[in-house]
């Protein structure tokens, strides 16, 4: 399949609103990434033009959900597609459940509760309140954020600056980070409310439409869904 070229964030709304799911960098097979359909040059240029400022303004205007749901990779799943998204990949069980039956490590459930009790936290203060400080616990703590997008239990809801600068000092901008539920929640998202199967048969007939039988294969082998 031939995919338009995206110049503008306008073109990437309308974009991800089409496809549906748009991984950052190449990531199925014979399927675009926002990095495969932009221009080189534009990224990292910190204006209007620039992609990588885009993913933050997707999940905080609520147009696409925002984080490594598969493969440890970031994604981008649009409002329509991401209850679905959501379904197949987080357990009915509750994160304190799950941590009890060996499904999630302490550090994610410990992670799960910080960002619970403060919807939208900043990476660095999360990384701070939750002990893993120090140089040697960041694998830890990236671990622990893995675990929790991957099942989908958490977003990144957007970026955060940095407070406390002093004059004429830079910082990266951090991730902020909010529990599944209540981004949909704040962004008006239904969560899906049908089985699994369900979910699954829905998604692939969206995907039918914009992906080619090998992409679809690869996105289904991602999103654990079988016989594709």
């Amino acid at each position: 399949m031939t995919y338009e070229p995206v110049v503008t964030y306008e073109e990437a709304v309308q974009r991800i609103q089409s496809i549906g799911l748009l991984p950052l960098a190449p990531l199925f097979a014979e399927y675009p990434s926002l990095s495969s359909l932009t221009p080189k040059e534009h990224w990292h240029k910190d204006d209007e033009l620039d992609p990588w400022l885009w993913r933050s303004s997707l999940a905080e205007e609520g147009i696409a959900a925002y984080g490594k749901f598969v493969k440890k990779k970031a994604l981008l799943v649009s409002r329509e597609y991401f209850p679905w998204v959501h379904r197949l990949l987080a357990d009915s069980r509750s994160i304190e459940e799950q941590y009890e039956a060996g499904l999630l490590s302490r550090e994610a459930s410990k992670l799960y509760s910080l960002i619970e009790e403060q919807e939208g936290i900043d990476g660095r203060a999360l990384r701070s309140q939750a002990g893993y400080g120090a140089k040697e616990d960041k694998k830890t703590f990236d671990r622990g954020l893995l675990d929790l997008q991957g099942c989908a239990a958490i977003v990144i809801s957007g970026t955060k600056e940095k407070e406390g600068l002093a004059e004429g000092k830079v910082a990266w901008n951090s991730s902020a980070y909010e529990t599944a539920g209540q981004w949909m929640k704040r962004h008006g998202i239904e969560p899906f409310e049908g089985s699994v199967a369900e979910a699954r048969e829905l998604l692939v007939t969206q995907l039918q439409q914009h992906a080619s039988p090998v992409a679809l294969s690869s996105i289904a082998k991602a999103l654990g869904i079988p016989g594709i």
